[in-house]
C-alpha cells in the first residue's frame, strides 16, 4: 500500500492502548479506529475513561503501551504540541479559554499559516457565531459558559484540523442552546468534510452528529459498536451504556 492509498484510509487508529494516571489502570486495551472523513462518537456512563482516551491522544495523558496511529504516523508517545502540529483540534470539557485574552485574540492564537483547502477562518467562524464578533475584544475567560463552548470550538476550526476531538460539548450548557448552535456547527463540520471524534453524554445529540458510535463500558473496553440507526431502533443499548 502506498502513501496515497493510506492517507484515503483510517485517519485514527488505536491499538491495544493502555494508560495509567499514577498507579491506576484507567484504558485497559483499547482498540478503535476511524476513517477519513467519518463522524464517531464514544458513548458510556461517567468514569468509564472516555475524557482519558481523548486525553491519550492528545498526548496529555500519554499511553503506557499499545500504539495510536494519526493519519499513518505513530504518535503514540508524541507530545501535545506535536500532535496539534499534526493536524488534531481539541475542544477539551473545561474549554481552557485563556484568561487576559481577548476572544479575537484565542481565536488568533490558532491560526495557522494558510494552505490550499483551508476552509475556517475569523470570519466563518463569525459567521457561525456571531455572538463572538459582538464580543471579541472582551476577555474569553469572561464569557458565558455557552459563549466559552463557542469560543473552544472556534479555536479549533481556526486551526483547520484533519481530525477533531470534542470532550462533552454540550455539557453544562441550556438545550436551547445546545440543538440551535452547538449542535448545527458539528453538522456543518461534517457535511464540509471535517472528521469528529466526540465523547459525549448528550446521546441524543451524538447520535445527531455521529454516523458510528463506540459503547464503551469500565477500564475503556469497548462492548461494541453500533450506528445511529440501530442506537434508534433498540432503545436498551441506550440504558446499558448511559444512565438515562
Amino acid at each position: 500500500m502506498g502513501v496515497d492509498d493510506r492517507k484515503s484510509k483510517k485517519i485514527l487508529e488505536i491499538e491495544d492502548l493502555q494508560t495509567y494516571y499514577g498507579r491506576s489502570h484507567i484504558i485497559q486495551g483499547l482498540s478503535m479506529h476511524i476513517d477519513r472523513l467519518e463522524a464517531v462518537s464514544i458513548l458510556g456512563r461517567n468514569g468509564v475513561g472516555k475524557t482519558t482516551t481523548l486525553r491519550s491522544i492528545m498526548g496529555l495523558t500519554p499511553a503506557r503501551s499499545g500504539a495510536i496511529r494519526i493519519d499513518g504516523q505513530d504518535t503514540t508517545r508524541w507530545p501535545p504540541h506535536r500532535v496539534v502540529r499534526c493536524g488534531i483540534g481539541y475542544v477539551p470539557a473545561e474549554r481552557h479559554i485563556f484568561p487576559g485574552l481577548s476572544v479575537e485574540e484565542n481565536l488568533k492564537l490558532a491560526e495557522k499559516p494558510k494552505v490550499q483547502g483551508d476552509v475556517w477562518n475569523m470570519e466563518k467562524v463569525y459567521s457561525h457565531f456571531p455572538v463572538l464578533k459582538i464580543r471579541g475584544k472582551q476577555d474569553g475567560s469572561t464569557l458565558s459558559g455557552g459563549e466559552q463552548q463557542m469560543l473552544a470550538i472556534g479555536r479549533a476550526l481556526m486551526g483547520n484540523p484533519l481530525l477533531m476531538l470534542l470532550d462533552e460539548p454540550s455539557q453544562g450548557l441550556a438545550p436551547l442552546l445546545v440543538y440551535e448552535v452547538i449542535q448545527p456547527i458539528l453538522l456543518v463540520c461534517v457535511e464540509e468534510g471535517l472528521t469528529l471524534l466526540l465523547v459525549e453524554q448528550n446521546y441524543r445529540m451524538a447520535l445527531k452528529v455521529a454516523s458510528r458510535h463506540y459503547l464503551m463500558g469500565i477500564k475503556g473496553k469497548i462492548s461494541g459498536t453500533a450506528t445511529s440507526a440501530e442506537l434508534m431502533a433498540d432503545g436498551d443499548i441506550i440504558k446499558q451504556h448511559l444512565s438515562v
